[in-house]
């Protein structure tokens, strides 16, 4: 299997806004956010479907999703921090992270051809890193 965007990523070959990593998954922003502090949790192992993935990479996922989840809420203060798990446009499993404060915006489909605001983002990667 080709390296999938995020494995690139992970790998450093294409660059990201992280604001976690441990030993079995990464997180970064969202270039295209739903909303403001909008962040990609991945397994480090690419798979494509987050059924298939082996019982101590799905709990360490959704151990950072958790974290990610507060630390959002901490940071950004929004009403809900909403996560999904939509696994259609990229093969490695990834789950999305994001504030909230309405069903609105939950439901968000972001700007696919907007240019990304790198600097904003950077502002927000920098209130979320750990």
């Amino acid at each position: 299997m080709a390296d999938s965007i995020f494995t690139k990523i992970i790998k450093g070959e294409i660059p990201c806004h992280k604001v976690y990593e441990d030993d079995k998954t990464f997180a970064f922003l969202d270039i295209h956010p739903k909303t403001e502090g909008h962040v990609l949790v991945v397994p480090k192992k690419q798979i494509d479907q987050v059924w298939d993935l082996p019982d101590s990479d799905y709990q360490a996922l959704m151990q950072a999703v958790k974290k990610i989840g507060l630390r959002i809420r901490e940071a950004l203060r929004p009403q809900r921090v909403g996560v999904q798990i939509i696994g259609v446009d990229v093969p490695h499993v990834h789950v999305h992270v994001f504030p909230c404060d309405s069903l609105q915006e939950y439901r968000n489909i972001p700007d696919m051809s907007a240019e990304p605001d790198h600097q904003n983002l950077a502002e927000i990667a920098k209130k979320l890193r750990f």
